[in-house]
């Protein structure tokens, strides 16, 4: 069996089994690449909350990360329902409307001296 080289590294096909298809494949990979980033930039913060990646890789992209560890198994897809999207779009608007109330409160006492 000989293979081919791609540009890919994992080949796309291995990759499309694990998710089911390309719109997912493409979700998840982003999402994943963008967590990689965002534990990258917060490293010089010690702030140690986001997850780091999961297989060790000469990569440096976080994208080319992120596939690998799909490749790998070590992240899933995992479907949710419209209820918990509805859930967790209604808990980010409570969030938001508490920091716009706490920045008026504090524009409030700026000019009130």
């Amino acid at each position: 069996m000989t293979t081919e080289d791609t540009m890919m590294n994992p080949a796309i096909e291995s990759l499309m089994g694990r998710t089911g298809s390309k719109f997912s494949l493409v979700t998840l990979a982003a999402r994943r690449a963008r967590e990689i980033n965002s534990y990258f930039n917060q490293l010089g913060d010690g702030l140690g909350n986001m997850v780091p990646p999961q297989v060790s890789s000469t990569a440096r992209k976080p994208l080319s990360i992120s596939f690998e560890e799909i490749s790998a198994g070590k992240i899933q897809l995992v479907a949710k329902t419209i209820e918990e999207l509805a859930a967790e779009n209604e808990a980010a608007a409570a969030a938001q409307a508490s920091e716009l109330d706490a920045e008026q409160e504090s524009a409030t006492e700026i000019t009130a001296e």
